[in-house]
């Protein structure tokens, strides 16, 4: 992937050490400081990483005037479905139904922006970039586990019931039941079956998954440590909407 400017950021790979910290505090900032500012009184040295970190790419997407970093996530590539146990996901999901995946994947991970940043550039900034990741390395499905805030499954009761009924894996991809404390989305109480208010409630990066086709499984992982519900996401590359394919492809040029 080059590195490219666009407006008042600029994305690029991580090169060395340095770079790599300064991503996992991004990250200690956004997936473990709690209470209000507190992520932004971090200590330096404070970090969110893992044994993943060692095997993926690391993309940076930084403010042009200050070189402050305000966003970054990290790719992991696969050569074919057979090597999926090797990723993060496979910690959380029984993803023997993708071993038969004949083609590249690549496993967004870790996605953040910096505490109190709103701004849609940033996400279409990190869209263009994982958009070239995708050509460049003829990537046929892209996956990951889109995270939502705290661990009351009762939160999310209208979006849950809109994923399970709406955006259900297909069978032959489906991930299957893994991890010991799960919420299965046909079991969630509460809600009142808005669908609007279901989608204000999902995650932006999981909105734009399913915008483009993607599908999820049917239940939410509980982590305790990250304080999140991870659902697993799927996206074939090929079934993206000719529309919205060549939006993705502008976003890459």
């Amino acid at each position: 992937m080059q590195a490219r400017s666009k407006g008042r950021y600029r994305v690029r790979l991580a090169k060395g050490r340095a770079d790599l910290h300064a991503a996992q505090h991004l990250r200690y900032m956004a997936f473990v400081a709690d209470g209000p500012g507190a992520p932004e009184n971090a200590p330096p040295q404070a970090r969110e990483q893992d044994e993943f970190d060692q095997h993926c790419q690391h993309v940076l997407i930084e403010q042009v005037s200050t070189g402050q970093l305000v966003g970054c996530f990290r790719v992991m590539l696969l050569v074919c479905g057979r090597e999926i146990e090797q990723t993060y996901s496979a910690k959380y999901y029984d993803l023997t139904g993708l071993h038969g995946f004949d083609g590249a994947m690549a496993e967004m991970g870790r996605f953040c922006l910096r505490p109190g940043l709103r701004d849609p550039d940033i996400v279409r900034l990190a869209w263009g970039a994982m958009a070239q990741i995708v050509q460049d390395n003829r990537v046929g499905m892209l996956f990951g586990c889109s995270s939502f805030g705290g661990t009351r499954a009762s939160d999310y009761g209208d979006t849950f019931r809109m994923l399970g009924e709406d955006h259900r894996a297909p069978d032959h991809w489906s991930p299957r039941i893994k991890s010991g404390e799960v919420i299965r989305f046909d079991g969630v109480a509460g809600g009142t079956n808005d669908r609007l208010r279901a989608l204000r409630r999902t995650p932006g990066l999981l909105r734009s998954y399913l915008a483009m086709g993607g599908w999820v499984s049917d239940h939410a992982v509980v982590d305790r440590d990250l304080n999140r519900l991870h659902v697993f996401t799927g996206l074939e590359i090929a079934a993206i909407p000719v529309a919205r394919a060549r939006l993705l492809r502008g976003l890459a040029a």
